[in-house]
């Protein structure tokens, strides 16, 4: 697809969906610019030489994906005091897979919380790893940043609410498809910023030339539908600090 975009001759590739959409217009040119958005760590991915100064024809919006699981394993385990233990569910085939489950454990230990973890990898696995959420007794489960989990982010609503498991995820969108919290970046605001680079792009400017943004604010966003069918009361000490309630 990308290399077909290059053969149409656009002016601008704008990837989403992470690394890999980045990486595959990048492999496709070398001279059309690219305008990146939700890659975590794009530096030490490789994608740019650094956020200053990205270099080449690379430029976008780094969306801090996976430095903030610890904070929502955090956030996760004050909204259910009582899991002793909670799930951590991720796809295998992530480039990011090992280093979130180890910057997870390591949340998890500071927190005195056990954590199992879970993999799903295509649709098919999602079931069995609700199941076992249940079966392991977890008493919630944290949605690991992926691209492939927020494409499917109403199939993981589902079977939460399916199952009963109190689950924190990466997007707001999870929310207010009927998720119960969620914790990071806006989407909105990130793909206004890459559409202002774009623009930019057009009138002129070089994406080595255009620093990559980060989000300076993060929101957090409750849906007290979905806690009240759980049977959880939510703590005024997440209240006060929600950016969004859904009722």
């Amino acid at each position: 697809m990308a290399a077909d975009l290059v053969d149409r001759k656009v002016d601008v590739i704008a990837t989403a969906g992470g690394t890999s959409s980045a990486f595959a217009a990048k492999r496709a040119t070398s001279t059309i610019p690219i305008v990146f958005c939700g890659v975590g760590d794009p530096v030490g991915e490789g994608l740019i030489a650094s956020l200053s100064r990205p270099g080449a024809n690379v430029t976008g919006m780094s969306l801090f994906t996976r430095e903030l699981n610890a904070k929502r394993l955090e956030l996760l385990s004050e909204l259910v005091p009582r899991a002793e233990a909670i799930a951590l569910l991720v796809n295998p085939t992530s480039s990011n897979a090992e280093r979130v489950i180890a910057e997870v454990q390591q949340a998890g230990r500071t927190k005195g919380v056990r954590l199992h973890v879970l993999k799903a990898a295509d649709e098919g696995d999602f079931e069995i790893a609700f199941a076992s959420v249940v079966q392991l007794s977890a008493g919630a489960l944290l949605v690991g940043s992926d691209p492939f989990f927020n494409s499917r982010r109403e199939e993981l609503v589902a079977f939460a609410a399916r199952y009963a498991v109190p689950a924190m995820y990466e997007w707001r969108e999870y929310v207010t498809a009927g998720g119960l919290v969620s914790y990071g970046a806006s989407l909105t605001v990130a793909y206004r910023q890459a559409a202002t680079y774009i623009g930019r792009i057009l009138t002129g400017a070089k994406p080595a030339d255009l620093p990559v943004q980060q989000p300076t604010r993060f929101e957090l966003v409750v849906n007290l539908n979905t806690a009240k069918a759980l049977g959880l009361t939510v703590p005024q000490s997440i209240l006060a600090r929600t950016d969004e309630v859904i009722e």
